[in-house]
């Protein structure tokens, strides 16, 4: 089954050049916290690479995209098996705040514990409006994300990757003609 998207799920372009998206998770800051920071556990939704607890230090991140899809979910054309991004930690405040130096801009990851909940929200600067695989990416990843720590299914990431690229470019084609 394909599970649709609700709008609040969705990543936002921000001022033309800023991703700014929002999940709940069940549990607390902390638990979440590790799933950020820890490779063993990072890896299983998002990236590889070992990880140091302080601001300034490098870090390498590593997708194995292949690992996280189904047999039968191919990688799109062009795309490699393995992607590796040199990286820096530029800000490290347990269980609240990791911000990491990507590429042109950055990525920050903070985490606001209500209740039983917490909010998770991923914010990555620099980016060129033009890089929609980007928004589904972070989209999918967090899809894996909820379904390991909720403990059900895990969608394969390249398929939602592709079904959710073309709902990112049909939204921008839409918000396009709205605003013309």
């Amino acid at each position: 089954m394909t599970r649709i998207a609700t709008s609040d799920e969705y990543a936002e372009l921000r001022d033309g050049s800023t991703l700014v998206i929002q999940r709940w998770f069940p549990g607390s800051a902390a638990r979440l916290w590790r799933y950020l920071v820890d490779a063993e556990l990072r890896r299983k939704w998002f990236a590889d690479g070992i990880m140091q607890s302080a601001a300034g230090t490098a870090l390498e991140l590593v997708w194995r995209n292949d690992d996280l899809s189904g047999p039968d979910d191919p990688r799109p054309e062009g795309v490699g098996g393995e992607q590796r991004m040199p990286s820096k930690v530029i800000a490290f405040d347990e269980p609240h705040r990791l911000a990491i130096l990507w590429g042109q801009g950055q990525v920050i990851f903070d985490l606001v514990e209500k209740g039983s909940r917490v909010l998770l929200t991923i914010t990555h600067t620099g980016l060129d409006a033009s890089k929609i695989g980007i928004f589904a990416g972070w989209h999918s990843h967090l899809d894996i994300l909820s379904a390991e720590i909720e403990g059900s299914h895990r969608p394969s990431f390249w398929l939602s990757w592709t079904r959710l690229r073309d709902e990112y470019l049909a939204r921008l084609a839409a918000r396009q003609t709205k605003s013309a």
